[in-house]
Parts: structure tokens; C-alpha cells; sequence
């Protein structure tokens, strides 16, 4: 239920109101597509009908996916964001399983000089605003994953005042770490009468070792999977747990990979968008791991170029996903249907393998 004290908003039309606009769709026999809005379609997704919603929702304003006005990133400000943001929350909340959660890939964002509503510089803590809406539509905090990124590359990137080595010489008082970006996890509790609804997450011991849950349960997870299948103290793992390399930016044990996404350059759009950040597989792969069992449903409403779709079904996950971008969603039913072709194929060769001849 929402808090008591949570802000009054308009309730949505009902959903027999406002028929879902698909204007295009894919789909294989485990994952759909939709080229559609991402609100108007969750309002016709069953109840309790998803095991998982796994994404990267819009940036606030940071960041133009499409030039609809449905577009969450086309908004004037945080606040008229989180205020169109709500309207999913809200209908996730319905779509989810009870007892299951749901994980959202965020950042913090920044105040320049005279881009604030005082003129001041400074972080807009976006992920704080993404838990207070979760919570008024009743979901409960679960746990915000920290994901390490190289504050040399971001320096190189955008030359932040904060980061300069200048910076740190002349007045280091103007000095800041760099930005991590979160996986942020709230969960469904059950209500008195859903329990025969709930399905519990299992990882039998006999099939993933104690080291993969000892890595999965570190507040910040590692990218070289290398390690997770080494025991603690084995001298093979990474000294320290994790290690980043300043000199070589992005190729430290702990740096996550640039490259561990979808091909974005295929996709890109230049009329219809300012930047295409899809959601890092690696760590996609590991929430799904995580949270969910093999067949189990995983849903993305900004499925962008199919990073969570591809995630799912090769892990034996069925997905279902909408993009309102119609580039992104032409490249993203391209890639699932290239993975569950992959996936059938892989599933065959293991059959064969343990086949008595």
C-alpha cells in the first residue's frame, strides 16, 4: 500500500480507456517485443504475471530516447520526470509477482555551475527519487548494489572540475570522488491471501558453489568473473578482491568492461536521440542470476536494443520488452532473435553431449 504521506496524484484512466498503441512487434517462442509505450502497455499486462523487471529507466532529462512526447526523457525537470515515472511504478507494482523484485540500473546526476535552481554546482541524488517513488507505490527498499567506475575515464570524459588533478593541487575543498552507478532493489511483499502467488527464488547447492553467492552478496559487484568461480584465499584471485588500474584506465580487475553492452553503433539514431546508454550485460546477467529461476519471466518497459532480452534467454528466461524507439526496437528484435537461435542451438549440442550413443 502507498505510504500515508505520499503526494497526490492524478489516478491513471482505466486501462480499457486506453487500448495499448503497438506499432510494431516482434516475437520467438520464449520472448515479445512491442514497439509501444511503455505505461499504456504495462496497464494491460496481467496481475502477478512477472517474475523479474530488470532496467534502465531514462535519466531524468539527461538523456532524448525518441522524439515522442510519451518519452520519459523528454521532461522540463526531475520532478516532472518522477512524476511521469510514477504511472509505471505504479502498474509494476500491480505486474509484479508477489514476493519477487525488481532491479533498476541508475546514477546520481550533476548540477553545473548555473544549471541548478540557485545557480550552485553539486549531485542530484536521481537514485534517492527513484526509492521515494518505489516506496509511495509500495514497494520496500531491498538493497542498492554499488557498480564501480573509473573516476580517470570519467575525468577523461567530462573533464569534471572535481576530478582535475589541478583541481586537487590549487583548492582540493572543490574535489569529488568519482560517480558509481547503482543497481537499486525493491521487492513485492505478499499481502494476507497472495501466499499460494508467491514463488520462491532456489539455488540448490549441488549446482552453483558457495564462492558465486559470496561474490553476488558483496556491496560492490566485482566484473571479472574469473574470480567467482575461484574459492576465497585460492592465490588466483584477485588480491585484495579487487583492483583498479589508474594507469590503464578501464582495465582493472574491478573496472567494469565499456564493451560489455550491446553493439550501440549499430542502433544509433542521430534525429531521434542525444545518447544511447544500453544497460551493462555483466551486470544484467547477475540480477537475473540472482533473482530469478530458469523459465521464469523477465520484463523490461525500455527494452532500448534488447540488453535485458538477451540477458534473460541466454540464462533460460523467457522476456517480454517494449521500446518506443522504433530504430532500437528494429535492432533489438534483431538481436533476441539472433540469442534465442544461439540459445536453441547451444541447448541442442548439450543434449547431444550427454546422450549415451
Amino acid at each position: 500500500m502507498p505510504r500515508p504521506d505520499a503526494p497526490t496524484i492524478p489516478a491513471a484512466p482505466p486501462a480499457e480507456d486506453i487500448p495499448p498503441l503497438v506499432l510494431d512487434q516482434a516475437s520467438g517462442d520464449a520472448w515479445n517485443l512491442y514497439n509501444a509505450d511503455c505505461v499504456s502497455f504495462a496497464r494491460n499486462l496481467p496481475d502477478n504475471s512477472v517474475d523479474l523487471a530488470v532496467y534502465s529507466p531514462p535519466f531524468s532529462n539527461l538523456y532524448v530516447y525518441s522524439e515522442s512526447i510519451a518519452d520519459h526523457g523528454n521532461c522540463a525537470s526531475d520532478a516532472e520526470f518522477f512524476d511521469h515515472y510514477r504511472y509505471l511504478v505504479r502498474e509494476k507494482a500491480r505486474i509484479l509477482r508477489p514476493g519477487r523484485l525488481t532491479a533498476i540500473h541508475v546514477k546520481d546526476l550533476v548540477y553545473y555551475q548555473n544549471s541548478s535552481e540557485d545557480g550552485s554546482a553539486g549531485l542530484r541524488a536521481f537514485s534517492d527519487g527513484c526509492t521515494r517513488v518505489h516506496l509511495e507505490e509500495g514497494f520496500a527498499f531491498h538493497c542498492r548494489i554499488t557498480i564501480y567506475r573509473d573516476p580517470v575515464l570519467e575525468r577523461s570524459k567530462t573533464n569534471a572540475h572535481g576530478l582535475l588533478w589541478k583541481t586537487f593541487q590549487g583548492d582540493a575543498s572543490f574535489c569529488r570522488v568519482g560517480m558509481p552507478e547503482y543497481l537499486m532493489v525493491y521487492r513485492k511483499w505478499a499481502k494476507p491471501g497472495e501466499e499460494s502467488l508467491v514463488r520462491p527464488v532456489t539455488h540448490p547447492k549441488d549446482k552453483v558453489p558457495l564462492t558465486r553467492w559470496q561474490d553476488l552478496a558483496t556491496p560492490v559487484w566485482r566484473t571479472n568473473d574469473i574470480d567467482l568461480w575461484l574459492p576465497y584465499g585460492d592465490p588466483r584471485r584477485t588480491p585484495h578482491a579487487q583492483v583498479w588500474n589508474l594507469r590503464d584506465p578501464g582495465q582493472g580487475d574491478a573496472d567494469l568492461p565499456s564493451t560489455d553492452v550491446l553493439n550501440v553503433a549499430i542502433a544509433k539514431d542521430e534525429r531521434a536521440e542525444r545518447h544511447l546508454c544500453p544497460m551493462p550485460l555483466n551486470i544484467t546477467k547477475r540480477a537475473i542470476d540472482l533473482y530469478t529461476n530458469r523459465g521464469d519471466v523477465v520484463w523490461s518497459p525500455y527494452a532500448g536494443i534488447g540488453s535485458e532480452g538477451v540477458s534473460a534467454l541466454s540464462m533460460g528466461r523467457k522476456f517480454v520488452g517494449t521500446e518506443l524507439n522504433p530504430t532500437y526496437f528494429r535492432q533489438g528484435a534483431k538481436f533476441l532473435a539472433e540469442e534465442a537461435q544461439a540459445s536453441a542451438y547451444g541447448s541442442l549440442l548439450d543434449l547431444m553431449e550427454g546422450a549415451s550413443w
